[in-house]
C-alpha cells in the first residue's frame, strides 16, 4: 500500500515540484502512531494537533523562514504496517500550509494494532525517503506515539534508527505519556528511537497535550532553531 501510494505521489508531485522549487529546506516525515491504545478521541487529538500547529503563525514562518523558503512534508500513519495517508507535498506559501493543514484535519484512521515501530521506520527508510521529489538540506523523521515496541520484529528499533542516522536522516520523538508506559517511555525513546545531527525529544504529558508539544517541537526541527535548554535536556546523549 505505501509503495502503490508512493508512486502515485511522486508522479503527481513532481512536476509541480520542479518548476515551484529546486531544493527545500527540510523533508519532513510525520510517523504518527495509530496502534490499538490510540482510540477514536485520541486519534481526533493527534491529527487536531498536527492540524493545528500548522494553522499557528510561528510554524507557518519558521516554514517559509530558511533559504529556500520551501518545505517538504508527508504523513505516514502506522501501527501493524505503515500507511501513507498524506504523501510528499510540496510547501512554499501560507495557502500551501493552510491547505496541508486541511487535510491532516480530513484524515481517516487507516487501522490498529501493535505498535510496530521498527517495520514503520524501515518502510521509511527504504519506500518513503528514497523517492524525495526534491533535493533537501535536511531530511527528518518526526515519531509519535503512546507505547514502545511491541512487535518482536527482526530489526531492533534502534538498528533501523542507526541505519537512518548513517545516511544523515535525523529522527526525533514525542513520547504521548499517558496509559501504562507513561512512566518509561520518555527514557525509551530516547534510548532507541532519537538519533542524528541535532536530535531531540519532546514529550507530550497525555494526549490533550499533544497540540503543545507538537507545536514547540515543530518550530525547532523546521527552522533548525537552537534548541531550548528544556528540550537540550532531553536531547539523546
Amino acid at each position: 500500500m505505501l509503495r502503490a501510494a508512493l508512486l502515485a505521489s511522486i508522479l503527481a508531485l513532481r512536476p509541480a515540484a520542479s518548476l515551484a522549487a529546486e531544493r527545500v529546506d527540510v523533508a519532513l516525515v510525520l510517523a504518527v502512531d495509530v496502534s490499538e491504545s490510540v482510540d477514536s478521541s485520541r486519534f481526533t487529538l493527534q491529527m487536531a494537533g498536527i492540524a493545528a500547529a500548522f494553522e499557528a503563525p510561528e510554524v507557518q514562518s519558521a516554514v517559509l523562514a530558511g533559504s529556500h523558503h520551501a518545505m517538504l512534508i508527508a504523513l505516514v500513519q502506522w501501527s501493524n504496517h505503515p500507511n501513507l495517508s498524506i504523501p510528499w507535498t510540496l510547501l512554499t506559501s501560507p495557502a500551501d500550509v493552510h491547505a496541508f493543514a486541511a487535510q491532516v484535519r480530513r484524515l481517516r484512521r487507516t487501522e490498529k494494532g501493535f505498535t510496530c515501530m521498527s517495520v514503520a521506520l524501515r518502510s521509511i527508510a527504504d519506500k518513503l525517503l528514497t523517492q524525495i521529489p526534491v533535493p533537501a538540506d535536511r531530511i527528518v523523521v518526526d515519531v509519535s506515539g503512546d507505547g514502545a515496541e511491541n512487535c518482536n520484529p527482526r530489526e531492533a528499533t534502534d538498528e533501523v534508527r542507526d541505519d537512518l542516522v548513517s545516511t544523515g536522516v535525523t529522527v526525533n520523538g514525542l513520547p504521548i505519556l499517558e496509559g501504562d508506559e507513561a512512566e518509561t517511555l520518555e527514557a525509551w525513546y530516547r534510548a532507541h528511537v532519537i538519533g542524528g545531527d541535532g536530535s531531540f525529544l519532546v514529550p507530550a504529558h497525555g494526549f490533550e497535550d499533544f497540540e503543545r508539544a507538537m507545536h514547540r517541537k515543530f518550530v525547532t526541527e523546521i527552522s533548525a532553531a537552537p534548541l531550548a535548554p528544556s528540550v537540550r535536556l532531553a536531547a539523546r546523549q
